[in-house]
């Protein structure tokens, strides 16, 4: 009896396909959508912070994988989440890469100076 349930797996394994389907759209919210308690929430963690910081940095968009993080993918990939669904990033698709972009005019434009002010306060040396 386990030999058929195999063989059945197997069958199916082998004669089955998968079609691809082309990733869809990763959105957040609008401009007039962000809220300053999602966007404080999203910059409340140090790694996510970390993100942002490098993407002020960055002339273009960066791969989700070529961030130095201190925690496991599955983690990096929760993070990205929460910044792009509170508005503070953008991400889009290049082929199997997901390139991830600061929305810094979305930001400015909804809460000035915001975004600037924090960058300035994680770059400083923490109070002893």
């Amino acid at each position: 009896m386990d030999v058929e349930r195999v063989a059945k797996f197997d069958d199916l394994r082998t004669l089955g396909s998968i079609t691809a389907q082309p990733p869809g759209p990763l959105t957040g919210p609008q401009r007039d959508e962000l809220t300053l308690a999602a966007v404080l929430h999203a910059l409340s963690d140090p790694v996510r912070l970390r993100i942002v910081a490098v993407l002020a940095e960055a002339d273009d968009g960066r791969a989700c994988g070529s961030f130095d993080l201190p925690v496991t993918k599955s983690t990096c990939t929760h993070h990205f989440k929460v910044l792009r669904e509170a508005g503070v990033i953008s991400q889009r698709h290049v082929g199997t890469t997901r390139l991830n972009a600061l929305r810094r005019e979305d930001l400015e434009a909804r809460f000035p100076g915001l975004l600037a002010t924090v960058l300035r306060a994680a770059a400083r040396p923490p109070l002893r």
